[in-house]
């Protein structure tokens, strides 16, 4: 990759957005950002706290101001939150300002992966984590796709794989 064009990884949560980000940002010599840290290190709380106090529409607006000023920088990969694609706005950034990867996973493996995780707010507190990942599937899939320029699912195979893969991707796309 000769220019450092921006990266942003899509995709729900448990798909592997920032360990494979952070590989990719290591491999590329690129900044790392993602996005649900910088919310919590701005905020000095986690998100939790955020959804509780603010609910989910609180923070939806802190991701979105983040967004719009993290996908403005140059030669960075940038992992987003899982729901950060709910937003027109947030899509319409991340579709302008770099090659956007969706990282696509089952319902299955983002329960395995997310199951033990106590920093997934919807997840918490429900009858039925599997039933809110299949709703949320529903409604975000088609949203991912819209904004993907590359879709790779992630389901098994190692971070750095996966890193590697993206690169290849990314080349042959010639952006």
């Amino acid at each position: 990759m000769a220019e450092k064009r921006n990266i942003f990884l899509v995709g729900p949560m448990g798909a592997g957005k920032s360990t494979i980000g952070r590989q990719l940002a290591q491999i590329l010599g690129m900044e790392f950002i993602d996005t649900d840290a910088e919310i919590e290190q701005r905020a000095g709380a986690d998100i939790s706290w955020i959804f509780d106090v603010e609910g989910e529409e609180g923070f939806r607006k802190r991701e979105e101001r983040i967004i719009n000023e993290l996908t403005q920088k140059q030669g960075i990969v940038l992992s987003t939150g899982g729901g950060a694609i709910v937003s027109k706005d947030n899509r319409n950034y991340l579709s302008a300002r770099g090659t956007v990867i969706y990282l696509e996973t089952t319902v299955e493996k983002q329960f395995q992966r997310t199951q033990r995780d106590k920093k997934r707010p919807l997840l918490q507190n429900v009858e039925d984590p599997r039933q809110v990942l299949e709703d949320l599937a529903k409604v975000r899939n088609p949203l991912y796709e819209e904004v993907a320029d590359i879709i790779l699912p992630t389901d098994e195979q190692s971070a750095k794989l996966m890193a590697n893969q993206i690169i290849d991707l990314i080349d042959n796309l010639k952006i």
